[in-house]
């Protein structure tokens, strides 16, 4: 049986060492008191709170899949059914239904709802009758949908829901990384918008709104039933400082614990970290992939979750929360409103109101550089402003994500298979994690899998 570190222990390097229980001794070197990553769930005025990722996209399976393999099948929820809505011009405006990430399929649905001006629903009706070379280079999301829609609907559109899953801009957002769909579409050089009227009555996913599901009890949970069945030595503040490659094969790991220095040796190790970190332990191996990995920029943000009295509110909102786009200059970029979006939060605490407010994108650093209370005040303010007065919180928490959120800047792709190619040099080594194919829940699981299939290849 093969031995294989993975460093790393968030839920890529979890889905790695579960992809390789049964077939190696697995031992997991994760820098934090815990494991899990994004993935956190704590408590808050009494009341169970997700702290980083709420759901698991559903659009892909890996994620759900690998919930319902580790024994939470019973505990994946779905949210309550709300319309994806913009907070934007001074009013909370529901998108129409049938958008694929902001796009909107029907441009005239949008007349009269206030999120774009008579010109602006004119402007993206009028993509149809445009004409649509095949797009032969990566470009950007704004550059390519503007074109096409007109620059008001990508940012009161497109630029909200980017942010919500990217904290990035869509003029620096790799269409081809970011939006591959769409992407496959330019590259047929048709209109963009009957040929997503014709993916959705064929079948296709409609969008991210309606297809992600919850952990009841919090997805935190997610990561820790992971750990559980794989089966893995797992080693939590244990930090690795180097990777030294073994004369007659394998690799030496020099970690830091809290007892002091450690050193083990494997035959293979899987770099489950964000970019930065796996660029500085390949630097001596690879110069090459340091350098692009380096290279990948990363977005801050923080989560201010909140506990509201229901007796006490003045106002609670209704839906499942709003996105914001950066055009209107709010600190907020999005809202959720988690006890009307998870039943089983509802359920457990219904005698409060628990929603938790976003803040930080991509070059909004100098809004995170403020102390914790002002984020709280901050996100009180513009949610009374967006939603009503609800009053003041009985408990208030900022969770910060520092270099949280990796961007698929233009030429993602083709960066990520220069790193890949650069790390296939080097036997026994492999790479995973929210750098490469998506920053999503089910795109970690899938990295994890696949860096395990391709230590297991190796053989």
């Amino acid at each position: 049986m093969r031995s294989v570190i993975v460093v790393g222990g968030g839920i890529s390097g979890l889905a790695a060492a579960w992809q390789l229980r049964g077939r190696a001794d697995v031992t997991v070197l994760e820098g934090q008191a815990r494991v899990g990553g994004k993935l956190r769930t704590g408590t808050l005025a009494g009341v169970t709170v997700d702290e980083g990722a709420e759901s698991l996209m559903a659009l892909r399976p890996e994620a759900v899949e690998l919930a319902a393999a580790v024994g939470l099948g019973n505990a994946l929820c779905d949210p309550a059914r709300s319309p994806t809505t913009v907070w934007t011009h001074g009013a909370l405006r529901p998108l129409p239904a049938g958008h694929v990430m902001g796009i909107p399929t029907d441009p005239a649905a949008l007349t009269g709802t206030g999120l774009l001006s008579p010109e602006g629903v004119r402007r993206a009706e009028a993509e149809e009758t445009l004409p649509a070379a095949p797009l032969t280079a990566d470009c950007s999301v704004g550059a390519h949908l503007g074109a096409r829609l007109g620059r008001e609907a990508v940012d009161r559109l497109v630029e909200p829901l980017l942010g919500g899953v990217y904290a990035g801009r869509a003029d620096r957002l790799s269409l081809r990384a970011a939006m591959p769909r769409v992407a496959a579409l330019a590259e047929q050089g048709t209109p963009l918008l009957p040929a997503l009227r014709r993916m959705r009555a064929a079948g296709a996913p409609r969008s991210a709104a309606v297809a992600v599901q919850g952990v009841a009890g919090g997805t935190g949970r997610f990561p820790q039933a992971v750990a559980r069945a794989c089966g893995a030595r797992i080693l939590t503040s244990t930090t690795a400082r180097s990777l030294h490659r073994l004369p007659g094969g394998g690799w030496r790991v020099h970690a830091m614990t809290s007892d002091g220095p450690l050193t083990m040796d494997a035959d293979a190790v899987i770099l489950a970290l964000p970019a930065f970190a796996a660029a500085e332990l390949l630097r001596p191996h690879s110069p090459l992939a340091e350098e692009e990995l380096a290279g990948i920029a990363h977005a801050s943000t923080a989560v201010v979750t909140m506990v509201f009295s229901r007796a006490r509110s003045h106002f609670l909102p209704e839906g499942n929360g709003f996105l914001v786009p950066p055009v209107d200059g709010r600190a907020l970029k999005a809202a959720s409103f988690l006890s009307n979006k998870w039943a089983w939060l509802h359920d457990s605490a219904p005698s409060v109101f628990v929603l938790r407010a976003s803040i930080g994108r991509i070059g909004e650093d100098e809004v995170l550089d403020r102390p914790d209370r002002h984020l709280v005040r901050t996100a009180i303010a513009e949610l009374h402003h967006a939603v009503g007065p609800m009053g003041e919180p009985l408990a208030a928490r900022v969770t910060r994500w520092d270099r949280g959120l990796p961007q698929y800047d233009v030429g993602h792709r083709e960066r990520v298979t220069r790193i890949r190619e650069a790390v296939g040099k080097l036997p026994g080594l492999a790479v995973c994690g929210a750098a490469y194919e998506g920053v999503g829940v089910a795109a970690c699981v899938a990295t994890g899998r696949n860096a395990a299939k391709e230590i297991l290849a190796d053989d």
